[in-house]
């Protein structure tokens, strides 16, 4: 089942699924909410091209990059991101998120 609101192709699908796994991981949320973030972010995007741009970076940079609405001031994995506030998670009623996640409530 494909969680995401948009086209993907199969190499799209293996980074989504490192971005959620990595978002999941350094942010301690669910992977619903991972999900979620990234569905708002490329909503509405056919990323079915097995050559999109989106490719030309790692789980861990677009993890950052969406979790903090693109201010990142210190991409090493050691910063102390402490002080950082991270863009709001989607509301439940949004449309982003997983339909069992939905469900759920």
């Amino acid at each position: 089942m494909n969680d995401f609101v948009f086209d993907t192709s199969a190499e799209t699908r293996e980074l989504l699924d490192a971005i959620v796994d990595e978002m999941s991981s350094t942010f301690s949320i669910p992977r619903p909410e991972a999900v979620a973030r990234i569905n708002e972010h490329w909503g509405g995007l056919d990323l079915s091209s097995g050559d999109d741009l989106v490719l030309h970076e790692d789980g861990y940079y677009w993890a950052l990059w969406i979790y903090f609405d693109g201010a990142v001031p210190d991409w090493s994995p050691q910063a102390d991101r402490t002080a950082w506030v991270p863009r709001a998670a989607p509301s439940r009623d949004s449309g982003h998120w997983p339909a069992q996640a939905r469900a759920d409530g």
